[in-house]
């Protein structure tokens, strides 16, 4: 746990939104139980609809019993919690509004000290983040506007952009309100245990890491699968694709995790540099490699979904193969598959190792059926698993894969944090190196530009709901 934050008024601008009801009440609800909270604090609800307090308070406590009905295990929690609920209506889009924030604001006793610190978090869709931020400047709580003292933090949801061009327009545009230390681009992913824990495995453990390079790795399999499909978010995929809303984040900031160097001390600034290196050098597509590293799907029946185009070539499905060219990856392939309506749930990183140069035990090209491998699993489960070659009981000599596995669950009995409640603690603290920095979105927006580029507008191949993709995709395995 980080040290209690610093008194504080959380404005939530997307307040009715399902990220909000999901994800951001139940954590920030259960952060205060766990009297992780400041002395002083407030929540500060911003939306379109038109609400007073008491009904807002209202509306948290329903969403709370329907997505997170654990963390009101007694009434007079939330009763204590509730209020700490304010809300204000404003348009995203007027400034007026925001002048109106200013003075709900303004309000607050300076005896309690919480106007004195300001963490806005933008649950809201992503083209709305240039607007936001310009409003808030000219209502004078930018974070170069003298009001109250103290700090000013922004939090901002992915996809940050739409491409390398909006995502430096929209940094720009943060850049000139806030500095880049007060700005925090949350992906959900670096809060999880399991991530945190692939730097933890690498560095901590002197067996792996001479070893964690092309010499003795064959390759890199990262997976991020789903077995349910878009779901209500037909309008957001329309206008994203998954492209956008898995591989330019999600999964490159696992590649770069894996594939990064020791950074030179565990500090946000020295890990992000590495992470950022990790991109830069991340080879980018011309038609022709994208030809034989490229495969993208859609699920069949997406077309029916809700708000879904008829003719929709909007992807639901990827496969790439990704080249690092550095000193450690040089012509090892990262294989990364992500995916809607596929067999099953599940992240994972598989890090495949070469073959002994001889093979004793078998038929010479069998090695990979009993490949060393280090399996890092994200979800469901939280393992690591050892996968090495062991002869079968018998007369014979057959050899046979074999596993020896941690597992999260059984290993420790606190299960640990969840992602929102680590991110808010750390946004709170002022604590960057689980968020991603300026210039690795830019890196990120400029692979996935040059994808989308070399395929101009092909159409996705279809591929049967709860399958494991289109079969085209087995090709850039090679």
């Amino acid at each position: 746990m980080q040290a209690k934050p610093d008194n504080f008024t959380l404005v939530i601008f997307g307040a009715n939104s399902d990220l909000a009801a999901r994800k951001l009440f139940p954590s920030i609800c259960e952060l205060a139980l766990w009297g992780e909270m400041p002395v002083e604090f407030r929540i500060i609800g911003v939306g379109r609809a038109e609400l007073s307090h008491e009904k807002f308070r209202s509306l948290v406590h329903e969403k709370l019993v329907r997505f997170s009905p654990e963390t009101l295990q007694d009434e007079a929690d939330f009763l204590k919690i509730s209020r700490k609920l304010f809300y204000i209506r404003v348009d995203l889009e007027d400034v007026a509004g925001y002048h109106a924030l200013h003075n709900e604001l303004m309000d607050v006793s300076g005896e309690r000290g919480i106007c004195t610190n300001l963490l806005f978090y933008l649950a809201t869709p992503p083209a709305l983040a240039p607007v936001i931020v310009r409003n808030l400047e000219s209502a004078g709580l930018g974070e170069k506007t003298v009001f109250c003292g103290g700090w000013r933090k922004i939090i901002v949801e992915k996809p940050y952009g739409r491409n390398l061009q909006t995502a430096r327009e929209l940094n720009h545009v943060i850049g000139e309100v806030f500095s880049e230390e007060r700005v925090f681009r949350i992906d959900h992913y670096l809060g999880k245990e399991t991530v945190q824990n692939i730097m933890v495995f690498r560095f901590s453990n002197g067996i792996f890491e001479p070893l964690w390079n092309r010499h003795y790795i064959a390759n890199v399999s990262i997976t991020i699968a789903e077995e349910f499909g878009i779901r209500d978010r037909g309008s957001f995929y329309e206008e994203t694709g998954l492209l956008r809303d898995i591989m330019q984040n999600h999964a490159l900031q696992l590649l770069a995790a894996v594939a990064m160097e020791p950074p030179v001390d565990f500090s946000a600034d020295a890990v992000r540099d590495e992470k950022a290196k990790v991109l830069r050098s991340i080879r980018h597509f011309s038609s022709d490699s994208a030809e034989t590293s490229v495969v993208l799907g859609q699920y069949e029946g997406y077309r029916s979904e809700k708000n879904v185009a008829a003719g929709s070539k909007v992807e639901t499905f990827a496969a790439v193969k990704f080249l690092i060219d550095n000193w450690r990856w040089k012509d090892v392939p990262f294989f990364v598959k992500a995916g809607k309506n596929l067999a099953e749930t599940v992240t994972e990183i598989v890090i495949t190792f070469k073959c002994p140069p001889q093979n004793f035990f078998g038929m010479a090209d069998s090695c990979s059926y009993t490949a060393n491998q280090v399996i890092l699993r994200i979800q469901p489960e939280e393992t690591i698993a050892l996968r090495f070659g062991a002869k079968r009981p018998g007369e014979e000599v057959i050899t046979d894969p074999v596993y020896m596995k941690f597992d999260y669950r059984t290993s420790f009995s606190d299960s640990g944090l969840t992602p929102y409640h680590r991110l808010l603690l750390d946004a709170m603290a002022g604590e960057q190196m689980n968020f991603i920095r300026q210039d690795s979105v830019e890196y990120s927006w400029a692979i996935i530009d040059s994808i989308r580029e070399a395929i101009g507008g092909e159409e996705p191949s279809l591929y049967p709901v709860h399958s494991g993709g289109p079969d085209a995709a087995q090709r850039i395995y090679g």
